[in-house]
C-alpha cells in the first residue's frame, strides 16, 4: 500500500530481458535504505527489490505489467518516481494507492501558469474509471487532485515543488503515464454496475 507521495528519483542503469521478464537495475538515494522482498513503487508500479548492490538495486516486472504500464518503454538513463510502503502508523499524506495500475493516458497537452503547470490527459474510457471533480488520481505514483473531469479526459495541477522533484518535469505532450484510479471510486463503480445489471 502506497500514499502517492513521492521520495525519491531513480534512474535505470541497465536492463537485462529474462524470457518474457524484464529486469531493471536503478540507481537511487534510496538504495541503501532497501531490503530484498521490499515493496517499492516506481512510476506508481509496486515492484519487489530483488537484489542490493550498494547505491543500485535490481526489479523484476513481468510481461503482464510491461504490456500494462508505461515501464516496457524505460531506456537506460530514463528516471522514474520512487515510493516505499507506507506504515500503517504514518500519516496518509496522499491518498490510499495499491501500485496496481488501471491503465496507460496520454499527456495532450502542458500549460505554464507563471509559477505552476496544468497538465493534460486522455485515456481510453472505462465505466469502472471513475473520476470526480476534486477527486484522487495517481499519476506515474504521484497522488495528484482532478479538475475538470470528462468520460475519458481530466487535468491537475502542479506546483514547482512536485515539478521540481518527480518526473513530471520531463513530461510533454504525447508522452504515456501510468494511470491509478481511486480504489474507493473503483468500488462505488462497480457496485453501480452490478446492481444495474451491467455485469
Amino acid at each position: 500500500m502506497f500514499t502517492g507521495i513521492i521520495e525519491k528519483i531513480g534512474k535505470v542503469c541497465q536492463i537485462i530481458d529474462e524470457g518474457s521478464n524484464r529486469n531493471f537495475q536503478f540507481s537511487s538515494a534510496l538504495s541503501q535504505e532497501l531490503k530484498v522482498d521490499q515493496s517499492l513503487a516506481h512510476n506508481g508500479v509496486c515492484l519487489t527489490v530483488t537484489a542490493i548492490d550498494a547505491d543500485k538495486y535490481w526489479v523484476t516486472a513481468v510481461d503482464e505489467t510491461l504490456k500494462r504500464t508505461n515501464l516496457g518503454a524505460l531506456k537506460v538513463g530514463d528516471e522514474v518516481n520512487l515510493e516505499r510502503a507506507m506504515h500503517y502508523n504514518g500519516r496518509l499524506d496522499g491518498h490510499i494507492v495499491q501500485g496496481h495500475v488501471d491503465t496507460i493516458g496520454h499527456c495532450t497537452r502542458v500549460d505554464e501558469k507563471d509559477g505552476s503547470w496544468e497538465f493534460y490527459f486522455e485515456y481510453e474510457p472505462n465505466p469502472q474509471h471513475l473520476l470526480v471533480d476534486k477527486g484522487s488520481i495517481c499519476i506515474n505514483g504521484v497522488s495528484l487532485t482532478v479538475v475538470n473531469p470528462t468520460l475519458n479526459a481530466f487535468n491537475v495541477a502542479i506546483i514547482p515543488y512536485t515539478y521540481e522533484h518527480t518526473t513530471f518535469k520531463h513530461l510533454k505532450a504525447g508522452m504515456t503515464v501510468n494511470l491509478e484510479f481511486d480504489v474507493l471510486g473503483k468500488y462505488i463503480a462497480r457496485y453501480a454496475m452490478l446492481y444495474s445489471g451491467k455485469l
